[in-house]
């Protein structure tokens, strides 16, 4: 399996697909769909800072964003760790976790640790802020650019844990 990059995909991607049957079989019908605006590309996304606005939490937007099937939204937000996985070593390395919301929807966070320091002792039951890129994927999305961009052309993101910022 070493040698084989296929097989690492093909095992994310199962465990990727049991979250998210998980989800499925606990989600509930919690009432009627709030109507948000959608959000566009390269737009941060954040709860709506006017007062007599609506406030769309970081969780609706994620939800947005993943109905509309976006991608390359700056976002914020909080979850819990569900599940911690391999270090993805191609190419840049990156620590990765899986971030439960409150919404039940689940986030893949690709951390760069050649740029950015690993979150050395990261438990399940965790809770991890965020500040970084959302992508779509069928899981749910994912979250990466967490951390300073040694270049100076993207938006610098960070991970918040145990009091910590990792950037």
């Amino acid at each position: 399996m070493k040698n084989n990059p296929l097989a690492g995909k093909i095992w994310w991607f199962a465990v990727a697909l049991l979250c998210f049957i998980a989800l499925l079989s606990g989600c509930a019908d919690n009432g009627p769909a709030i109507e948000v605006p959608p959000v566009e590309s390269g737009e941060i996304a954040t709860p709506a800072t006017d007062p007599a606005a609506p406030a769309d939490s970081s969780d609706d937007v994620l939800a947005r964003l993943f109905e509309q099937k976006e991608s390359d939204v700056q976002v914020e937000g909080s979850g819990v760790v569900s599940m911690l996985l391999s270090d993805d070593n191609d190419g840049d390395r990156h620590q990765r976790f899986i971030l439960e919301l409150a919404s039940g929807q689940t986030l893949l966070i690709a951390h760069n640790i050649d740029i950015a320091p690993r979150l050395d002792g990261l438990a399940a039951g965790d809770t991890v802020e965020f500040y970084g890129e959302y992508y779509y994927n069928e899981q749910g999305g994912g979250i990466h650019w967490t951390h300073r961009d040694p270049g100076g052309k993207h938006t610098d993101g960070w991970l918040k844990w145990d009091g910590e910022i990792y950037q």
